[in-house]
């Protein structure tokens, strides 16, 4: 089956950089987008940035500027690059992705079980 898993959060100081890395594996037939979330306590979940198949991207303004999302379609991983970290990024960091297991069916979200990032000194 077709699993997602988060990496490379973690405690940082302000102004300081994380990468996540969102592994895929399994049978995929075909990936729409893949996009990164978050939700820090107390807050609602919200669409950090989001990539397509064919490479469009789009940020939340919050972190335009300094977060910057990216895809390695050959070790099937999306990333992202956060710089200029600031106290209000501090969150649980979850990606998702639209995508087709098989050739017959049609496009489902799958979620990776998230990974936290706090930005504290």
């Amino acid at each position: 089956q077709v699993q997602l898993v988060e990496s490379g959060g973690g405690l940082v100081q302000p102004g300081g950089s994380l990468r996540l890395s969102c592994a895929a594996s399994g049978s995929i037939f075909s990936i729409n987008a893949t996009a990164w979330y978050r939700q820090a306590p107390g807050k609602q979940r919200e669409l950090v940035a989001v990539i397509t198949s064919g490479g469009s991207r789009a940020y939340a303004d919050s972190v335009k500027g300094r977060f910057t999302i990216s895809r390695d379609n050959v070790k099937r991983t999306v990333y992202l690059q956060m710089n200029s970290l600031k106290p209000e990024d501090t969150a649980v960091y979850s990606c998702t992705a639209d995508l087709r297991v098989t050739y017959y069916s049609g496009p489902v979200d799958y979620w990776g079980q998230g990974t936290q990032v706090t930005v504290s000194s």
